[in-house]
């Protein structure tokens, strides 16, 4: 049965504390220019792999939409159709997709973690707190002024590019960690990320522990110091160790007074244990401590999620909206100051695990994703594959890596496309004798290949064992570049500062989008966040 949602009809299911999963299937390049607020990207080309942690629930409601017009979701059927094979019961279309939306005068927005990005600017409205501008800042540096800059973004983001001097203490880490960097309550505390969101947010963090320090937030973060013509670091690696005993008391003093505030809910085990078997409600568990906490041992069926990220990209972990999330850290704090931003971000069914971990059913290890109906086809090992190529034999390579990794590294004779794309690309472009097919890691590449072979069981496909990781593990060279094309480029949104032209009016565009945004959700009307 073919199930369809009128945008009319959406829009008032959003203002419904119903669960309700808004899916956008095309790809981030497309889905970043023009969007509904509330929808997640699960682009039809990865689908797979994304849906089983983002739509745990198969009974779900999910409406998935593409560009549209009406009586040309192309792209949306074939989601559905894809989904309700996977076993998803309750998935309907938005007619006429983005065009309908639009053509019931509502709202669409531009960029990626909308949501998140809306609700800085709206914290920054609402509470007002301190700013300094970059030239400020490096005056006090220079002048050696007792403070400290605290870099809220996860390392990887730090190590690219940072403020001299800067500490990387990601969004979540703040109350747990400051008191180990910052013990006199005479130092000042300045807190940047690469914009603006993070930093919002995570000086409201301190400010709402209430911890003794002055805290203030770095204006437009290090876009804003570049864009002052003030030098950045590469390469940086400092960090905050975890805190002491003495410390690690005043940050859950600290996070109790927000607990507090803000009614936190904490729940035990047990209670954790009877919702995970509820078949009605959709349950996230996320462990918000740092990668190497998590894999010493977490508990069993949680997904890690550092608590700075998951604020700042929630849509990229909570696609089902109205679901039950809970939060776990066995200090409690990180978890209580993520419980605190999301409920303020209208997730009105969030909860602290309490209790020690050791009494719970732990896992070690990074978690293993499951993809969905995923199964191999007949590989091709490296070294293989590599002598086929030195040896002329008719073959052609096509790689379904993202197009940010496959210009950052593929094999030279690789053609690049997009998974949904490649059967129709394969028809202007026809392998002449062997087919094969690589990605990152080769998962995406199996996917493919058994969509080709569905569909012609006469060519002769193969999967490259390992897909690019198991090439260069082998010792084989990948290349940089972006040629060999056989589709446009639109899967990826690169950030301003990742262009090599025209980065400095990408960053004030950026940052301008990110000013606008309030203005854009009051109009849209089914934004409801408090502070």
């Amino acid at each position: 049965m073919n199930r369809e949602f009128s945008a009319e009809n959406l829009k008032r299911r959003i203002l419904t504390r119903e669960e309700i999963a808004i899916i956008d299937v095309r790809e981030e390049g497309i889905y970043f220019d023009c969007h509904l607020f509330w929808a997640t990207n699960i682009p039809l080309s990865r689908l797979e792999c994304l849906v089983s942690e983002l739509l745990p629930r198969r009974s779900v409601p999910i409406v998935v939409y593409d560009s549209g017009p009406t009586g040309k979701e192309t792209l949306a059927r074939r989601a559905q159709k894809r989904l309700e094979e996977l076993d998803y019961r309750d998935v309907s279309i938005l007619i006429g997709g983005i065009q309908g939306w639009k053509a019931a005068g509502f709202e669409l927005f531009s960029g990626l973690n909308v949501p998140s990005k809306t609700f800085g600017e709206y914290l920054l409205q609402q509470r007002q707190p301190p700013e300094v501008n970059a030239e400020t800042l490096n005056a006090r540096l220079a002048a050696n002024d007792d403070l400290v800059v605290l870099d809220s973004r996860p390392m990887d983001e730090y190590n690219e590019m940072s403020i001299p001097g800067a500490i990387d203490v990601p969004g979540a880490e703040l109350v747990y960690r400051v008191f180990e960097i910052a013990s006199n309550s005479e130092t000042d505390v300045v807190v940047n990320c690469a914009g603006r969101t993070r930093s919002i947010v995570g000086a409201m963090s301190l400010i709402n522990a209430q911890i003794p320090n002055n805290v203030s937030l770095l204006k437009d973060g290090t876009m804003g110091w570049h864009l002052a013509g003030l030098p950045l670091d590469h390469g940086k690696t400092l960090e905050v160790a975890p805190p002491s005993q003495e410390n690690l008391a005043k940050a859950i003093a600290a996070a109790n007074r927000v607990a507090a505030r803000f009614d936190i809910s904490f729940v035990d085990y047990q209670t954790l244990s009877r919702w995970d078997q509820e078949p009605d409600r959709t349950l996230y568990i996320f462990d918000v401590r740092t990668q190497q906490e998590y894999e010493k041992g977490h508990v069993t069926g949680s997904s890690h999620a550092p608590g700075g990220q998951l604020v700042q990209t929630t849509d990229e972990f909570i696609a089902v909206r109205n679901a039950r999330t809970v939060l776990v850290d066995d200090k409690q704090v990180r978890a209580i100051m993520t419980a605190s931003w999301l409920m303020q971000m209208g997730h009105r069914d969030v909860h602290v695990l309490s209790g020690c971990l050791e009494d719970m059913q732990i896992e070690t290890g990074a978690k293993k994703v499951p993809i969905a109906d995923y199964r191999e086809c007949e590989t091709i090992e490296p070294g293989e594959l590599r002598a086929a190529l030195q040896s002329g034999e008719k073959m052609m390579v096509v790689d379904l890596s993202s197009s940010r990794n496959y210009r950052r590294g593929h094999i030279l004779e690789a053609h690049w496309c997009i998974r949904q794309r490649l059967e129709s690309a394969l028809v202007f472009h026809q392998p002449i004798g062997l087919l094969v097919l690589t990605s990152e890691d080769g998962i995406l590449a199996h996917l493919a290949a058994a969509d080709l072979i569905k569909s012609d069981a006469r060519q002769l496909i193969r999967v490259l064992n390992g897909g690019n990781r198991g090439w260069k593990a082998a010792g084989f060279a990948l290349i940089e570049g972006m040629d060999n094309l056989l589709a446009d480029v639109i899967d990826v949104w690169d950030k301003p500062y990742h262009h090599k032209t025209d980065q400095e009016q990408r960053m004030r565009s950026y940052l301008e989008w990110e000013v606008q945004l309030m203005d854009q959700a009051d109009r849209d009307g089914t934004v409801e966040f408090y502070c």
